[in-house]
């Protein structure tokens, strides 16, 4: 079976334990986008007991906090689809008033250009905050 969560980390690792991880994706449309993803396969939510989906809600909560601390957005976007790649894995995305697609989904058509610049936050610090939220 091909399953590119699988076989590949999915971005750039931030957290880690036996469980799960937690990656940042590139891309300046969306600064500080995480993803929380399962480290065995698994379809679907369902596919995990009780036990398991608690604890990956718990680091899914967790992204959002330690993004929403070092962020500030707007807004806080979390979502499971799994459609093109079908392994349990959550989207924790900052959002801002002014990014391109805001106020609709950031999959939809654009609304506007990039949006406007922002301090950068590092991946270091993203996982600093994460490490003391996680572990």
């Amino acid at each position: 079976m091909h399953c590119l969560l699988c076989e590949e980390e999915g971005g750039t690792v931030l957290w880690r334990d036996d469980f799960c991880r937690i990656v940042r994706i590139p891309g300046a449309d969306y600064p500080g986008l995480c993803r929380v993803v399962l480290n065995r396969h698994a379809r679907e939510m369902t596919d995990l007991a009780d036990d398991e989906r608690a604890r990956l809600m718990h680091t899914v909560f967790a992204t959002e906090s330690a993004l929403r601390g070092l962020f500030q957005p707007d807004k806080m976007n979390l979502a499971s689809f799994g459609n093109q790649v079908p392994h349990v894995h959550w989207h924790v995305i900052p959002r801002f008033a002014d990014d391109p697609h805001f106020p609709d989904p950031s999959w939809g058509p654009a609304r506007r250009a990039e949006t406007s610049g922002r301090a950068e936050v590092s991946n270091a610090a993203i996982a600093a905050k994460l490490a003391e939220l996680l572990n």
